[in-house]
């Protein structure tokens, strides 16, 4: 059977599944060009979420659970055995209003722990979100809350419902996991009316049998598990339980030596320059904490001793960019390599046979592929991997270690099988004081070069961010469209070091925004943009940097689409007071990241709407947090007050991420139709 065939069998296999939910579509048919065929919807097809997305295996090996969407914001956890001829099983629902389903995890061979966000609108502090984490049977019977409060709180900073640190393998449905403690909770006053913050319980998830692992603190932040069921560090916040307290950036780490239950001072670290040590993973047999570090401005693994010692040791580090992942494997979540994005990302694996199958796998696998190891058997025997490059979505599959044998699974996107996509080629352009900028650049699909095309420069969000080769749904739907997409990791961006992101997007926004700049001269230059025919599209600090270019320099692009994006800089500070107190950052924390001086006026687009001299598109929803929809009113406003032209297109209900399959195809449509509007096609 060619690679070919498995993938159609894989993608009517997921039709057939998907039909009970959400009506997914499979490929199996002739190669689709999307920028010609009249029948195909590429707005939809791109604008789709995910058909099949947080798949994970369970301990025995059998099944799978996995997340498909249904209307609007819902979706729905299926588990589906991986015998011949077995069906889906539907175990939880979610419908989005308002509760959203975020993952959903095994803690048995035939029990899940899942859990919800949800945002609830306030009147005073806006949309405030909280987590719920429940556990349901594979077949959806047992419903359980685990969360100890079904609502969310004001008391101290904790507004989630805990999470799971530890699924302890060795006990079946068992789980370790964070709790938070209120005086008003019927587990809180267990221990007394004024306890309060966060601990850690041991429960059954099937009974919600329950005892006490680590008293509740008002100071804790997080808890981490060495994967044994030994809590052996603890994050804190100092003060953090205080009414007035906000939180200003700085962690405290405390660990604990094999066996002893008295905490010892690990290490700090500072959310704001990323400087001290940040720990992430426990390996017992080792007795380390694995965890990230500076060096020379940029990220790097390092381990240290969990004993009286503390011993630190380089594990891996890169002279170009951060190493940032921490590659695990297994039920016990062992660290098994690192991980790092230059111009594609790789993986670094210290364990010869992981390092030894992953090699054999990339060759298994046709093409330049994006291997992940995503989960595995209890006796790690059976592998569940995904693959996916920047012109495949991704594919699951199911690897046997003992019969060496490679099973095609589920496609992720099941809306794009069968259509050609676009290859998205890492290049460099010079920006103007000469420094190259690394990009990715997608033309449309079948062609490998081009003159005078309609083109579009797509910044990223962030700032404190940074694009990565892969498939991206943004890019190639431009690029389906017949535009040529060049994407910037200008200066202001993450993962290059400390030298690259300078006081970051906003306090340096002259160099960003000029990088932004330089990206469409280069398109222009090379002649691959018709100059007459050059816009630019942002998400986030995207859609900031598409309207401050404009601001910047009115000649270059032709029209602006920004989605939820920063428009005053002076109002993003003054609602940190308020909505971005939610997020655990203080007023302070906020302003010292926006900073003061003269770039709060000159680096605010609002301020400066007589300027534009483009059409411009904004979308925006209106329970975004990150970004408050009153900074795209403003915006409009603006514009329409100087004579300019701008469309305004919200949804109520959305948030930050528009995570809306039909909020999506609206904004592909309708950007789609304003940029050939704008530039006469």
């Amino acid at each position: 059977m060619t690679t070919r065939t498995r993938r159609r069998v894989g993608a009517v296999a997921l039709a057939t599944l998907l039909s009970m939910s959400c009506g997914g579509r499979g490929g199996g048919g002739g190669i689709v060009f999307a920028a010609d065929a009249k029948s195909f919807d590429a707005a939809a097809a791109f604008g789709a979420r995910p058909s099949v997305s947080s798949m994970r295996l369970s301990p025995d090996g059998q099944s799978v659970v996995y997340l498909t969407p249904t209307q609007g914001q819902g979706s729905a956890a299926y588990t589906l055995s991986l015998a011949p001829g077995a069906h889906p099983r539907l175990a939880l629902m979610a419908s989005g209003k308002p509760d959203r389903l975020a993952a959903c995890s095994w803690v048995a061979a035939d029990r899940l722990v899942c859990v919800a966000h949800v945002l609830k609108p306030d009147p005073v502090l806006g949309p405030v979100p909280y987590s719920r984490v429940v556990s349901v049977n594979a077949d959806g019977s047992n419903f359980r809350l685990l969360s100890t409060r079904d609502n969310w709180n004001m008391h101290g900073v904790q507004l989630g419902g805990g999470e799971v640190i530890d699924s302890l393998p060795a006990e079946d449905g068992k789980v370790l996991m964070t709790r938070v403690y209120t005086p008003d909770d019927k587990i809180g006053t267990r221990f007394g009316s004024t306890l309060r913050g966060l601990g850690v319980d041991w429960v059954d998830t099937r009974d919600l049998t329950s005892r006490h692992v680590e008293m509740p603190s008002t100071d804790a932040e997080l808890y981490l598990s060495d994967g044994r069921g030994n809590i052996r560090i603890l994050g804190l916040i100092p003060g953090s339980g205080k009414s007035t307290y906000q939180y200003d950036g700085v962690m405290e780490y405390m660990y604990r030596t094999p066996g002893s239950p008295a905490w010892r001072k690990l290490s700090e670290y500072h959310d704001t320059d990323r400087t001290g040590f940040r720990p992430v993973a426990v390996d017992p047999g080792l007795n380390v904490a694995y965890g990230f570090k500076k060096l020379d401005g940029r990220l790097a693994v390092y381990k240290v001793s969990l004993d009286a010692d503390m011993r630190e040791e380089l594990v891996y580090a890169n002279p170009d960019v951060d190493v940032d992942r921490l590659m695990r494997i297994g039920r016990h979540h062992r660290v098994v390599g690192v991980s790092y994005a230059t111009a594609t990302r790789r993986a670094v694996y210290f364990d010869p046979q992981i390092r030894q199958l992953l090699a054999a796998l990339a060759n298994a696998v046709p093409g330049e592929r994006i291997l992940q190891v995503v989960d595995a058997s209890a006796d790690e025997s059976r592998l569940l991997i995904f693959a996916g490059s920047d012109t495949d979505p991704g594919v699951y599959y199911i690897f046997d270690r003992k019969t060496h044998q490679l099973q095609t699974f589920l496609v992720v996107r099941s809306a794009l099988e069968g259509v050609q996509l676009a290859s998205r080629k890492p290049i460099t352009y010079p920006a103007a004081d000469g420094v190259a900028v690394p990009a990715y650049l997608t033309l449309p699909p079948g062609v490998e070069s081009a003159k005078g095309l309609p083109a579009i420069v797509l910044p990223h969000g962030g700032p404190s961010a940074r694009d990565e080769w892969g498939f991206d749904w943004l890019s190639q739907f431009y690029a389906a469209r017949g535009f040529a997409v060049l994407q910037p990791n200008f200066r202001g961006s993450s993962g290059y070091g400390d030298a690259w992101f300078e006081k970051n997007g906003f306090r340096s926004w002259e160099i960003a925004i000029g990088d932004v700049l330089a990206a469409g001269h280069w398109l222009v230059a090379q002649g691959i943009a018709d100059p007459a025919k050059l816009g630019i599209v942002g998400w986030s600090y995207g859609g900031y940097a598409a309207l401050q270019s404009a601001v910047a320099d009115p000649t270059v692009f032709r029209a602006v689409v920004a989605i939820a994006p920063v428009t005053d800089l002076a109002a993003l500070k003054q609602e940190s007071g308020s909505t971005y107190s939610l997020a655990h950052f203080s007023h302070e924390y906020i302003a010292d990241f926006i900073g003061s001086g003269p770039h709060m006026h000159e680096g605010s687009p609002a301020e400066h709407a007589d300027r534009i001299k483009v059409p411009v598109l904004l979308f925006h929803g209106g329970l975004d947090r990150n970004v408050s929809i009153s900074q795209s009113r403003t915006m409009c406003s603006r514009l329409a007050a100087a004579g300019g032209k701008c469309q305004l297109v919200t949804w109520d209900d959305l948030d930050h991420q528009l995570d809306d399959s039909h909020a999506r195809t609206q904004v592909l449509r309708q950007s789609d139709e304003f940029l050939r509007s704008a530039f006469g096609m």
